[in-house]
């Protein structure tokens, strides 16, 4: 590994070695909720709010595809800084070429599905003969940009691990302005709508991918996208499914849940689903920070944990919890005392106004507490543990959230108490991220005491023989 990624991981204060490998993540994240911000604000300026709740009914199936980004982002990362703490370079190569190569043939197979089946997949997403127009006119010309999409969602994680947040941070930042300068121009310029949402969206997914390309074609990278490096064997592609798979199944309950909810909303009316969808958004801010917080972690953790090094280990876990919760707290406290001027921003319409209005402030309900669970969920995939990884990952948006909101349904089936099932559920998660970490914690740093000692059994017998002879 390079001097300076060396530095950072392994010697730099930890403080130091925090804030350098977050603050690119939440900058990168920053950016991420601007764009999708951008899209809901400027549709929102048409005063259409049938469009806005088209934009949210696709939004499922475009989380979707940013999952399996993630998949590749997230099992690459948690892999590849593992191998650069155990001084395998040449196998972080090869994990990197197989994340791209495999992403993007996923990629263009998923491209040409939704283009054959735009139509079925919005009708089972949620859409109303109101909105199927615009949601099948947005997710089509979307669809354009996911080989684009999953090899930048892929990178903007992977390249973490190789110790350059920044590049990490400014690709991001490239695919993201691009995006959010066009939109204005696009959506209410050219009076272009929902299409010229859709068009910028997917101009900025293709430079931010580019920018990858080109930063790992150059000298400057460590890592590979060369097809004569991809490997799959090795344990290479099961390393990178094992914690991929249980990180991607999160967006994807996430998805599934979405689409779950938005059918159950639509009994209440289109209103109450732009107003939905517009509360996940004032939501997000919380959200996407406190992501950007614990994917910033991983991989120093991860390479901590490479490197069995439990006394950093656990410092850079503890400072983080604690820089989490206030993180959380403040967030809180600003988005619920904001949310009437956030939702305005984006709704018009008065009775969508007072649905996205009370939806908000019910979301946030969760903010105090999840920091911790986004902290949690990347200690425990940085040692590798795939079944607590999966466990977790299962939980938060299926196991507890889909049985949580079909129960409320039954009990109270009112547009408030459905939407409070997400803030009852992430407080469960929590309470059950807290277990499954000290149970990983407990096995995975009990075998490096094991196997210390083996090693240091051997080097005694090798000595006494050296001695004796």
């Amino acid at each position: 590994m390079q001097d300076n990624t060396t530095e950072i991981f392994r010697d730099a204060p930890v403080p130091k070695a925090v804030f350098t490998n977050i603050i690119p993540s939440i900058i990168s994240m920053i950016m991420v909720l601007v764009y999708n911000l951008a899209d809901t604000f400027f549709i929102g300026q048409t005063k259409d709010p049938y469009m806005v709740a088209a934009v949210s009914v696709a939004t499922p199936a475009f989380l979707i595809f940013m999952a399996i980004g993630m998949l590749f982002g997230i099992g690459g990362t948690s892999l590849i800084s593992r191998m650069l703490g155990e001084g395998k370079p040449d196998k972080a190569k090869n994990t990197s070429a197989f994340c791209f190569w495999t992403g993007a043939v996923i990629g263009i197979v998923s491209m040409i599905f939704i283009w054959i089946f735009v139509n079925p997949i919005c009708r089972m997403i949620g859409a109303s003969d109101d909105t199927i127009g615009y949601a099948s006119q947005y997710l089509s010309i979307v669809a354009c940009s996911i080989p684009f999409l999953i090899v930048g969602n892929s990178f903007s994680n992977i390249i973490r691990a190789e110790g350059k947040p920044q590049k990490a941070m400014i690709g991001m930042v490239i695919g993201n302005l691009i995006n959010i300068v066009l939109d204005p121009i696009m959506i209410l310029f050219l009076h272009w709508n929902v299409a010229g949402a859709a068009i910028a969206t997917v101009i900025g997914n293709v430079f931010a991918a580019v920018y990858y390309i080109f930063h790992l074609v150059s000298k400057d990278s460590m890592l590979s996208i060369r097809l004569k490096d991809y490997r799959a064997g090795d344990r290479i592609a099961s390393g990178v499914l094992a914690i991929g798979i249980p990180a991607s199944l999160n967006s994807i309950l996430m998805s599934v849940s979405n689409i779950i909810i938005n059918n159950m909303m639509k009994k209440h009316g289109d209103m109450a689903v732009a107003g939905l969808g517009v509360a996940m958004k004032v939501n997000m801010i919380v959200v996407m920070l406190l992501i950007g917080l614990g994917t910033g972690i991983q991989p120093l953790l991860g390479y901590c944990f490479g490197a069995r090094n439990r006394k950093r280990y656990l410092a850079v876990l503890k400072f983080s919890l604690i820089l989490a919760f206030c993180m959380s707290a403040v967030m809180t406290v600003i988005c619920y005392c904001g949310a009437s001027p956030l939702v305005r921003a984006f709704l018009d319409n008065p009775e969508a106004f007072d649905f996205g209005m009370s939806f908000a402030r019910i979301y946030i309900y969760s903010g105090p507490i999840i920091g911790i669970l986004f902290v949690l969920i990347n200690a425990i995939q940085s040692t590798g543990a795939a079944l607590p990884s999966l466990i977790l990952s299962i939980s938060r948006q299926g196991l507890l959230y889909i049985p949580t909101l079909l129960i409320f349904r039954k009990l109270f089936d009112t547009p408030r108490m459905l939407a409070m099932s997400q803030p009852v559920t992430d407080y469960l998660a929590t309470t059950l991220a807290a277990v499954l970490f000290i149970i990983t914690y407990r096995k995975y740093f009990k075998n490096f005491d094991k196997n210390a000692q083996v090693e240091a059994s051997l080097e005694t017998e090798v000595y006494s023989t050296d001695t004796t002879s």
